[in-house]
């Protein structure tokens, strides 16, 4: 039996502690940039139509009276470490899957229900914040049960009953089956969870290829096996970011490159962690995106070689279209030191 413990719209819960004025009103974290998204909305805010994601240029246009406040990351990490430890503190086992999301694994437990009400009431108690939290045998039965009753929500399921309960919603309700997929299943007359369930895996593999059709259908019938994951250990560290208007040229893309590998080593040389695949990702402004990759013989986190193989990947792919998105990654982080032969260039091309 597993629980997901979902804390409820974390970010803005955060602020409020800090500007309690603000409570009952609607809130918005989220950049000041042209475009900027919208990174969490108060529950006030959501009835305006205001989501994560949501432009937020947009969000200011159907909430004028939001109050927007800008992201500080360093202190919902810090925020995050706080619930997270609660949570340890009464599980043994703990998948953390996000700054604001966990798995717990209830398994051997006689009261499991109990168990999960518990860890719901210490959040709270130690932390001021409330938390939605779903129960039931797998993973992804546990996270749509946790959106059922938002915020502050507690909803246990069996995976017969998660059929039952969306039979009639759409599939984008299931994590794993995306917008483009919603939309080509309606095209091929599937436009619910439990009409999905219905097509035979033979059809799905016509549709959508042998791994990827079962896989649906899987999903579908709430089937999930899959295992827990104690502690994740990040195999890369990147670092990019949205321009809030298109660059033209290397000398605009080179410098902003230089900040982001400066900003990326910093992170890696406190971590003391190295890695010996240095990319960059550039999304132009029709949104193709296009790495480029290099992979070293050692491990390596020093700015000086990192910007190095950076600015040459940016130099031999010579932009021509402006950008709006420019990323540079050190991959391999798990590899430690282990030396290896270097590897060609590793290019990918695709639209997003």
């Amino acid at each position: 039996m597993y629980a997901l413990v979902d804390m409820d719209a974390f970010y803005v819960s955060v602020e409020l502690q800090r500007r309690p004025e603000l409570r009952g009103r609607p809130v918005v974290v989220a950049g000041s940039g042209p475009r900027a998204v919208v990174t969490t909305a108060s529950y006030e805010a959501r009835r305006f139509g205001v989501f994560s994601a949501t432009p937020a240029e947009r969000a200011r246009r159907l909430c004028p009276d939001a109050v927007f406040i800008p992201p500080d990351f360093d202190h919902y990490r810090a925020r995050s470490r706080e619930v997270m430890a609660v949570l340890r503190a009464h599980v043994d086992r703990v998948e953390v899957v996000g700054l604001d999301e966990a798995y717990l694994d209830l398994s051997g437990l006689e009261r499991h229900r109990a168990a999960a009400r518990r860890v719901k009431a210490a959040v709270r108690e130690a932390t001021g914040l409330t938390c939605s939290v779903g129960v039931g045998p797998s993973k992804l039965v546990a996270k749509v049960a946790s959106d059922l009753e938002k915020p502050d929500g507690f909803t246990e399921l069996t995976a017969g009953e998660a059929r039952r309960r969306f039979a009639g919603s759409s599939p984008a309700v299931v994590p794993g089956i995306g917008p483009k997929t919603v939309a080509r299943l309606e095209d091929l007359g599937v436009a619910t969870l439990g009409a999905l369930a219905a097509v035979s895996d033979t059809r799905l593999c016509e549709w959508f290829g042998p791994r990827l059709g079962p896989y649906l259908g899987r999903l579908a019938r709430f089937e999930d096996t899959r295992g827990f994951e104690t502690a994740r250990v990040a195999k890369s560290e990147s670092r990019e970011t949205t321009f809030d208007h298109d660059l033209h040229g290397l000398p605009q893309l080179e410098a902003a490159l230089r900040r982001l590998v400066g900003e990326l080593c910093t992170t890696l040389g406190r971590q003391e962690r190295r890695g010996r695949t240095i990319g960059i990702k550039v999304r132009f402004s029709d949104f193709a995106t296009v790495t480029r990759a290099r992979t070293l013989d050692e491990a390596v986190n020093d700015i000086g070689t990192v910007s190095a193989v950076a600015l040459d990947l940016l130099r031999r792919l010579g932009p021509r279209r402006p950008v709006r998105l420019l990323g540079v990654r050190v991959a391999g982080l798990a590899e430690g030191r282990r030396a290896a032969p270097a590897a060609r260039d590793d290019q990918l091309s695709l639209s997003v």
